[in-house]
C-alpha cells in the first residue's frame, strides 16, 4: 500500500510539475497597411477593408502571438487594427506591444499583438537600425502561479530584412541579419526565441539566412521548423512553402507573378526546438495559412479550387496582402514551485508582476522580524530591507520603482527559521 501511495504521489508531482498549455504564433506582412504610396494608394490598398479581411483571418487562426510586417510607422493604425480588426466579433482579448521607434527614417515597421489573457510582455529591445529596426519583444506567460512569479519567458525576434535581388541587397539583408544575432549573443542568450518576419531571401544559401541558422556561436543558432532548406525561389519543389505572391497580375499595390518566392518564416532557437527551457514547437504545426501547393506560379484564387481554408479566408487571403501570413504552435511547460513556510509566519504572498509598489500580505503567527533581500538573475545582491511583522494579518508595501524592468529572486527570512524564495517580475 505505501509503495502504491508513494506511485500515485509521484504521478501527480509530475502532473503538477508539467502544466500545459498550448500557444499559436501568426506572422504576416499586411502589404503597407496604412502606408500610402505612389503605387499603394487609399483607392487600392484601402485600411478599411484590409483591417476586415486581417479580422477574418485572425480569427480564424486565433493566435496568441500575431506579429505582422509592413505596418505604418503611424500608431494611430496600429491601434485601428487592434480595435477595429482583433477586438471584435465578441473578441476582446487582444492587446498591442509596445511600439519603439529608432530607425526614424523607416516608413513601415513590425508590430506585435497578444492574447493579454495568456501573455504579458516584459520588455522590447531593438536588435539593430540598418534599413529598419528589428525587434525584439520579451513575452511573459500568465501561468496559474504567476502571482508566486513563476512564469516562463519567450522572445520574440521580428524583422523584415532588405527586399531586392542582387548581390547589393542581398549584402543589406546580411548585416541586418548579422547585427541582430550580435544583440542575440551579447545580451539575452540561452533563452526562448522565436525568429520571425518577411525575409526577403531567395534561397537559404543566402548569407542573411546562413547568419540565422548557421551563426558563429553554435548555441544561439535557429532552425527551420519543416527543415525546407533550399533554392526556394521558382521551385515548384518548395510549393508548399512559398509564401509571396498571391496575384499574377497587380492593381499597382500587390506584386504579380504568382506564389514562387519563400519569403515569410518563423523559425526556432534551440531551446524551441529541443523543449529545453519550458517552450517547445510543436511536431508538424507550422504551414502556410492559404497554401495548398496546387498554385505554383499562379494566383491563390486561380483553378484548381483552393481547398485548404474556408472560402472567405481565401478571398481575405487574396485581398489583403500579396503574401500569406504563417503559423506554428508551442507548447509551454510550466514548471510549480512548492514553496517552504513554516516558524512565525503562516502565509505570504503578493501580487506579480509589480511597477513600483511590492504590496506584501502577511499573516503571522506572533510578532516578528522579516529581511526581503531582492537578486538579479546572477546572483547579485540588489536590495535589501527588514522590516517588523505584527501579529495576525498585514500588509507592508514596498517601493521597488528603483529597480529596472526584469525578472529578480526574493528572498524572505526572519530570525526564528522561516525561509521563503520567490521569482518577482518588474515591469
Amino acid at each position: 500500500m505505501r509503495k502504491f501511495i508513494l506511485g500515485l504521489v509521484i504521478v501527480f508531482s509530475a502532473f503538477v510539475v508539467r502544466a500545459q498549455d498550448t500557444l499559436t504564433f501568426l506572422q504576416y506582412n499586411l502589404l503597407n497597411y496604412g502606408n500610402f504610396t505612389s503605387y499603394c494608394t487609399s483607392g487600392n490598398n484601402n485600411v478599411s477593408l484590409k483591417t476586415g479581411y486581417v479580422g477574418l483571418i485572425v480569427h480564424y487562426v486565433k493566435p496568441d502571438i500575431f506579429t505582422v510586417n509592413e505596418m505604418t510607422v503611424n500608431s494611430y493604425y496600429h491601434n485601428y487594427l487592434l480595435d477595429n480588426g482583433l477586438n471584435t466579433d465578441g473578441v476582446n482579448y487582444y492587446a498591442m506591444a509596445s511600439d519603439t521607434l529608432k530607425n526614424d527614417y523607416q516608413y513601415t515597421m513590425s508590430v506585435l499583438y497578444y492574447n493579454k489573457n495568456k501573455l504579458g510582455e516584459a520588455g522590447h529591445f531593438v536588435a539593430q537600425t540598418d534599413i529598419r529596426d528589428v525587434d525584439i519583444f520579451k513575452m511573459y506567460y500568465k501561468s496559474a502561479n504567476l502571482s508566486q512569479g513563476d512564469t516562463t519567458f519567450i522572445y520574440c525576434v521580428v524583422g523584415h530584412l532588405k527586399a531586392g535581388t542582387g548581390e547589393e541587397n542581398e549584402n543589406k539583408r546580411a548585416i541586418m541579419a548579422e547585427n541582430t544575432m550580435a544583440y542575440i549573443a551579447t545580451h539575452h542568450p540561452n533563452e526562448n526565441y522565436l525568429l520571425m518576419g518577411d525575409f526577403n531571401v531567395y534561397s537559404s544559401s543566402e548569407p542573411a539566412f546562413q547568419a540565422f541558422i548557421n551563426y558563429k556561436d553554435t548555441s544561439i543558432r535557429f532552425h527551420d521548423p519543416v527543415n525546407e532548406v533550399g533554392d526556394w525561389h521558382n521551385n515548384p519543389v518548395y510549393a508548399k512553402v512559398q509564401t509571396q505572391s498571391t496575384h499574377t497580375s497587380t492593381s499597382g499595390c500587390p506584386s504579380g507573378g504568382g506564389l514562387d518566392d519563400r519569403f515569410d518564416f518563423i523559425l526556432l532557437s534551440t531551446n524551441v526546438k529541443n523543449g529545453t527551457k519550458g517552450v517547445k514547437y510543436v511536431p508538424n504545426s507550422f504551414h502556410v495559412v492559404g497554401q495548398d501547393g496546387k498554385h505554383f506560379n499562379e494566383a491563390l484564387t486561380d483553378p484548381p479550387e483552393n481547398k485548404s481554408v474556408p472560402a472567405n479566408i481565401l478571398n481575405a487571403l487574396y485581398k489583403n496582402s500579396d503574401h500569406l501570413p504563417v503559423t506554428l504552435k508551442v507548447t509551454v511547460n510550466k514548471p510549480l514551485g512548492v514553496p517552504q513556510i513554516h516558524s512565525d509566519i503562516d502565509q505570504l504572498s503578493f501580487a506579480n508582476p509589480v511597477n513600483n509598489t511590492l504590496d506584501l500580505k502577511i499573516d503571522a503567527a506572533r510578532q516578528t522580524k522579516l529581511t526581503m533581500e531582492v537578486f538579479s538573475l546572477v546572483g547579485q545582491k540588489v536590495m535589501q530591507k527588514e522590516f517588523m511583522v505584527s501579529q495576525g494579518f498585514s500588509r507592508q508595501a514596498i517601493n521597488v520603482g528603483h529597480l529596472q524592468k526584469g525578472l529578480y529572486i526574493l528572498r524572505f527570512t526572519e530570525p526564528d527559521g522561516y525561509n521563503l524564495s520567490r521569482k518577482l517580475l518588474k515591469y
